[in-house]
């Protein structure tokens, strides 16, 4: 292999492939990242056999070849480098690196030991714009389970039908729905891990085209003309969340989410070692209370707008903050649905495109 790169692109394309090599002494190829020709292009590729990354880079190549080099390595000297452009070239296993400046070898592997990275060749599902996917996928992410007791529950599930895209996750102590008015080809689900819904959402910052859905029994492809990012999907059944999003409330409370949000962060240092506080909702105010007995009590009062009847719920401080961080509107409508039912939240103007559930704490 001869190729010839410019470096801004081939340190970015090496910056966003190298966040998912896997550090794994038993297996080291996947310590590595691949360099192979393709199609008059130079494809980089990394994975840790969940995830895997193909980006695509512009280049001058004088001879095909491939060759795997330690993903550290490679990474760490090229970005220490301010050049315009590099020059890469191998014999057998040695990356040779040459610059108007530097001539630097690294030893690499057999490209045949690196893992195969399925491709997808079906029809394109889907096509999303960038930003919509990121910000949807940002939106639920934190109520997606961490552990892997309910494997189902330790990923985002992602439904498609002709009109909408829909995005739910759940822990069984929260639940975020997102729904986007989005097409697609015919009506299917799956479950996307939770590490792959992490690169996509960190790739997704740097990506301004639409993305390109394809489908597979066991894979999901998302992909751009420079970058693919393929992901196997999550063995099991969903949970039928809808049944726990409530139809009804009793009261709905409107307030300001910036004034909230600094009230609830200010009541979160007096909770106990459960996390808990409470709001207390009369007409025409909203009360958060804390106590905790090593620390003390904490007590303030927010103009709010109630309809219907007073209540009282306890929470988690913790999981009301990332239910107000993803409500996009000046105000936050709070939905009270009975004792020991979820507390809803939405964003204002009745909007159904996004529903945030806390379970309250019982005591």
């Amino acid at each position: 292999m001869k190729i010839t790169a410019n470096y801004k692109n081939l340190t970015k394309a090496v910056s966003v492939v190298e966040k998912v090599v896997s550090r794994n002494p038993s297996l080291p190829i996947l310590n590595n990242i691949l360099l192979k020709t393709e199609n008059g292009r130079l494809k980089i590729s990394a994975t840790n056999l969940e995830v895997g990354i193909n980006y695509f880079l512009g280049a001058k190549i004088d001879e095909t070849g491939e060759i795997a080099v330690p993903a550290r390595i490679f990474s760490d000297f090229i970005n220490s480098l301010n050049e315009d452009k590099i020059t890469l070239t191998t014999k057998n296993t040695i990356l040779n690196i040459n610059t108007d400046k530097y001539k630097t070898q690294i030893l690499g592997f057999d490209p045949k030991e690196f893992p195969i990275i399925p491709k997808i060749k079906t029809d394109i599902y889907s096509v999303i714009p960038s930003k919509i996917l990121k910000n949807s996928l940002s939106m639920v992410l934190d109520s997606v389970a961490v552990s892997e007791t309910r494997p189902e529950l330790a990923g985002v599930f992602i439904q498609f039908n002709s009109k909408q895209l829909i995005l739910a996750a759940t822990d069984s102590f929260r639940l975020t729905e997102r729904v986007v008015e989005i097409k697609s080809k015919q009506d299917n689900y799956f479950i996307l891990p939770r590490n792959t819904v992490v690169e996509l959402i960190r790739l997704l910052g740097d990506v301004n085209n639409d993305i390109n859905i394809r489908y597979s029994d066991n894979q999901v492809l998302f992909s751009t003309d420079e970058v693919e990012i393929i992901s196997r999907l999550v063995d099991g059944n969903y949970p039928d969340y809808k049944k726990v999003i409530p139809e009804k409330y009793i009261s709905r409370l409107l307030v300001k989410k910036d004034v909230l949000e600094k009230h609830v962060r200010l009541a979160g240092i007096f909770s106990s070692n459960i996390a808990d506080i409470k709001l207390s909702c009369n007409e025409k105010n909203l009360t958060i209370n804390a106590k905790n007995s090593d620390k003390g009590e904490f007590q303030v009062v927010t103009e709010a707008v109630l309809k219907n009847e007073p209540f009282d719920i306890s929470l988690n401080y913790y999981y009301l903050l990332d239910g107000l961080k993803i409500i996009p509107t000046e105000h936050v409508i709070i939905e009270y649905t009975g004792q020991g039912s979820p507390l809803v939240l939405r964003p204002e103007h009745d909007a159904k495109d996004l529903t945030y559930l806390i379970m309250p704490l019982r005591k």
